[in-house]
This record gives C-alpha cells, sequence and structure tokens, in this order.
C-alpha cells in the first residue's frame, strides 16, 4: 500500500511535500487528512516561528472550530509504538502536557531531545525542505497571549502563507479521526 501524500503549496509558489506514515500514528495521520480535506490549512498564516527549535503552524487549532479537538498521541514515551524520530525532515503533531494533540502540526529546524519520542512523528518531507530553512531565518516579532501571558511565543514579521494543502491517498479511505471526549481544551484556542 502506499503512503499518503500531502502537498503543501505556499503562497510565494514553493511546494512541500510530505511523505505520511499511518503505520507509524495511525490516528495522527487520519487527523491531518480530515483536516486537510476539510480546508482547514487553506490560507493559514503560520502563526509561531522559535529560531533554531520548530515552525509551528498552529498554537489556536487554525482559528477554526471543526478544528477544535484532541486526540491521544502516539508516541514512545506514550506507551505507542510509534518508531519516527521528531527531527528535521519530518513531520510532527504538536500537543500538550497532558500527553494529548490535536490538528497542529510542526517541523523541527534542528535535532533536540525535547521532541524525539515527545511528539508524536508522522511523516517525512520529501521536497521542500530549503522552504522551511528558510523560515528558520525569518525575523520575529513577540506575541502575547492574553490567555497566559507566562507562555512566550515569537511569531514571523511577515508570515508565510500556506496556500493549500492537497493529499493523495491513492485510493484508500481513512477514518475521520478518534476524538478524545470530556477533555478541557487548551486555553490558546480561545478566541483572541
Amino acid at each position: 500500500m502506499k503512503h499518503p501524500i500531502a502537498v503543501i503549496t505556499m503562497e510565494n509558489g514553493t511546494e512541500i511535500e510530505v511523505e505520511l506514515y499511518p503505520e507509524e500514528a495511525p490516528n495522527t495521520v487520519s487527523s491531518f487528512l480530515f483536516l486537510a480535506g476539510k480546508g482547514c490549512f487553506d490560507n493559514h498564516a503560520i502563526e509561531r516561528i522559535a529560531h533554531d527549535f520548530v515552525a509551528d503552524i498552529s498554537y489556536t487549532a487554525f482559528g477554526r472550530d471543526e478544528a477544535k479537538y484532541l486526540i491521544a498521541y502516539e508516541t514512545a514515551d506514550a506507551g505507542f509504538p510509534n518508531h519516527l524520530p521528531a527531527l528535521p525532515g519530518t513531520i510532527v503533531m504538536g500537543g500538550y502536557e497532558e500527553g494529548i494533540s490535536g490538528g497542529e502540526f510542526f517541523f523541527p529546524f534542528l535535532e533536540n531531545e525535547r521532541l524525539t519520542w515527545h511528539y508524536p512523528a508522522f511523516g517525512k518531507v520529501t521536497r521542500g525542505m530549503e522552504e522551511i530553512m528558510r523560515w528558520n531565518t525569518l525575523p520575529l516579532r513577540e506575541v502575547e497571549l492574553p490567555q497566559d501571558p507566562s507562555i512566550r511565543i515569537t511569531a514571523p514579521v511577515e508570515p508565510p502563507v500556506i496556500r493549500s494543502v492537497r493529499v493523495e491517498t491513492f485510493g484508500v479511505s481513512y477514518p475521520e479521526p478518534v476524538r478524545l471526549e470530556k477533555v478541557p481544551l487548551p486555553v490558546n484556542w480561545c478566541d483572541l
């Protein structure tokens, strides 16, 4: 069976191609595919960049109600048999301290022990890594998070914008993600 392929087309015309690995993180891949199919990533400005750490595509559930759900971590730390380390060249699902994530994905800039096995990697970048690494050089500005001023966030002064994310599943149907019930949503998902 072929792996699903996601093509992230940026507003500047560059493309980032990612091969997704459902055998490593099936529910995480389902979450990504579900949100891509809903258009949640389209016309979205990258919200957070931490130099030499990560490009965090969103920390607000993309500002979309349909993206405000949580799923269980599919990581080695959480006891899940995911063998894909969160390293540069992978796509990784963000998450929260409780061992939960949703649909907010990121790209690591450097190898970092805070990421590997702690966050669910679920695919590899096969084309466009130069564009991702370019983001690591962008000028940043501080952003206040009114719901929790203790959290430090840096955002690009001129955020790169994802024009669209299109996926090819090669005829395979993937289920909707299995959502966690009765789990409080992160404070940063509230309306800003």
